[in-house]
C-alpha cells in the first residue's frame, strides 16, 4: 500500500533517511531532526511531500519517497524533484520502489507537472539498473553543483545589496 505520510510517520521517515545515508556511504551527513522534518513536511508552508510504502508481509513501513516542486524557466512549467527514494533491504525486489515512483508519476500527470527529475550516485549499479528498466533517461551531459558550508558563507559575504521591489530595507 502507498499512502501519504502523516506527522506520526516522522520517526520512521527519519530512520529511513539514516538507513539511506548509511547505504550511500554518508551516514554522518544525515543530520535532519524530527522537528525539522515535521516542519518541512507538515508546517505552515511545507517545503516537501512524502509518501509511505507499507507491507504487512514484510514488516509494516518498508519505504518512502520524498519530493518537492521545481520550476523550469525553459518550459515555463512546474516539475517534481525526487529527493529520496528508499526501500528497506527486506522489501527490495517486491515492487515497492516501482509503486512509489508510479505514484509520483501519477502526481505529475494529475497536477500538470512537465518534468520528474532526481539524482543518484554513479556507483549504485542496482539503482541504475532499476531506473533504466523503467525507461528513465540518464542525462550524462549535466553535472550536479553544490555550494555549502564555508564556501557558501564566503560567497554570501560578497553579495551586493539587493533592492527590495516594495522599497523596504
Amino acid at each position: 500500500m502507498i499512502r501519504h505520510a502523516t506527522p506520526d510517520d516522522i520517526p520512521e521517515i527519519r530512520a529511513m533517511i539514516r538507513e539511506l545515508a548509511a547505504y550511500e556511504r554518508a551516514a554522518e551527513q544525515a543530520r535532519a531532526t524530527e522537528e525539522q522534518l515535521r516542519e518541512a513536511l507538515f508546517g505552515a508552508y511545507p517545503a516537501a511531500h512524502a509518501l509511505i510504502a507499507e507491507d504487512d508481509d514484510t514488516g509494516g513501513t518498508v519505504g518512502f519517497v520524498l519530493w518537492f516542486p521545481r520550476f523550469s524557466t525553459w518550459t515555463g512549467t512546474r516539475g517534481m524533484h525526487l529527493e529520496d527514494l528508499y526501500v528497506r533491504p527486506q522489501a527490495r525486489g517486491t515492487g515497492h520502489g516501482k509503486a512509489l515512483l508510479a505514484a509520483l508519476a501519477a502526481t505529475c500527470r494529475r497536477t500538470g507537472y512537465d518534468r520528474f527529475e532526481w539524482w543518484f550516485l554513479a556507483w549504485n549499479t542496482p539503482t541504475i539498473d532499476f531506473y533504466t528498466s523503467l525507461g528513465v533517461e540518464l542525462l550524462d551531459e549535466w553535472k550536479v553543483c553544490r555550494l555549502s558550508g564555508e564556501p557558501l558563507g564566503e560567497l554570501a559575504a560578497q553579495a551586493p545589496r539587493v533592492a527590495d521591489p516594495a522599497g523596504e530595507g
